[in-house]
This record gives C-alpha cells, structure tokens and sequence, in this order.
C-alpha cells in the first residue's frame, strides 16, 4: 500500500484554502498526475489519472466534509485510493494545508515509485503548485460548503 502524507503552509485565510480545494474539477491546474476530474454530484467523482506514464481511471465518494477542517474520500470501485486533506489555521491569514493519500501500486511503474519514493516527491510538488496557484490568485475560484458527516461505518454511506 503506497501511502504518503505532506503539509505546505499557504499565505491565505483557511476559508479560501479550503473553498479552492472544493473545486476538484480544477485539480489538473496544480495536480500533475490528475488528468481531470468531472463531479457528478455533491458526493461522487470521477477521476482519470497518469502515474509513470500509466493511465487509471475510478470514481471516488467523499466520506467526510466540514467547512474549513477537513474531506476525506474513497474509491468506489476496484482501485484502491483514498486520501484526507485537513486545514488548520495558523494566522488570520496562513493556513496550513495536509494531504494524506493512501493507494495501492499495480504493475512495474507504480511499484518502483512508490519504492523509490517518487510518489512523495510528486505530492509535495503538488502542494507546492497548490500554494503557487492560491497566493498568486488570493482568492478561490468557487466553493462548496455542503457537510458529509463520517457514517458511524467510516464509508461515509
């Protein structure tokens, strides 16, 4: 199971943070590996990605959303994927940001990565595009405020 968890401090109020993270659609303008997202409702996506050069494709729930503290997913389907981002605020105007996502490699490639500890290295670019992308725009491209409350299961269902 690769499993990976990175924080970047960013230069903007935890609501902006947190509003632009809620527009997964525009994942791919700070996610190198996500080739799109498409939402199909308030709790559901689907995501197409490239990781070393291999193309995967799966839809993914959201478990778990508070305004401003946290979103945690899961894949729905035969791949493995999960992950939880929290904000935490450190000023009025910093917040810090933690991705933790959690896979499971298939074939070669992905395998040798995640030895190799490409993975980290590609989420912590992430994060860093992320942060570039927020304190360069100061202000989020749209927001989602809804509340997922976790099922007393963990699968948010």
């Amino acid at each position: 199971m690769g499993t990976v968890t990175k924080e970047i401090d960013v230069d903007v109020p935890v609501s902006v943070a947190y509003n632009q993270w809620t527009q997964f659609e525009q994942f791919p303008a700070f996610m190198s590996g996500v080739n799109s997202i498409a939402q199909i409702d308030d709790r559901t996506m689907h995501w197409k990605v490239s990781v070393g050069g291999v193309d995967r494709e799966f839809d993914a729930e959201i478990v778990e959303q508070h305004p401003d503290e946290r979103i945690a997913w899961t894949s729905t389907g035969e791949k493995m994927h999960a992950g939880v981002v929290t904000f935490h605020r450190l000023s009025e105007g910093s917040t810090r940001v933690t991705l933790q996502m959690d896979w499971k490699p298939e074939g070669f490639v992905e395998k040798a990565g995640e030895i190799l500890q490409i993975d980290d290295l590609q989420i912590a670019k992430d994060l860093s595009e992320f942060k570039r992308l927020i304190e360069s725009n100061g202000f989020e491209s749209g927001q989602w405020r809804g509340e997922v409350p976790r099922s007393e299961d963990g699968l948010g269902r």
